[in-house]
């Protein structure tokens, strides 16, 4: 425990803060796998994730990664696969 009563402040803001960034960054974990499961809408999500940069709470890059995966995600899983071509490899010709 601190000595001195300013530090004690310190701890105590401490450690609100990081029970704050907890309950975000988990919020943004359930959000994230419920939308790429189709439960919830994707602006949604990103504008949960620019909020939490906004506010500090993540770092605005990791915001826009999380993002981005997210819509690649939801394109990969709304596109139907595509079929692949057999491609034989080209015959040289020697002379």
């Amino acid at each position: 425990m601190p000595n001195i009563k300013a530090a004690e402040k310190w701890v105590r803001q401490s450690n609100k803060r990081a029970a704050q960034n907890k309950e975000v960054t988990s919020r943004l974990k359930t959000l994230f796998k419920s939308a790429a499961g189709g439960e919830v809408d994707a602006p949604e999500v990103e504008s949960a994730f620019d909020k939490a940069a906004r506010r500090k709470r993540i770092h605005p890059n990791k915001a826009a990664r999380k993002k981005s995966r997210l819509a690649r995600r939801l394109h990969k899983s709304a596109s139907p696969p595509k079929a692949q071509k057999s491609r034989k490899a080209p015959s040289k010709k020697r002379s």
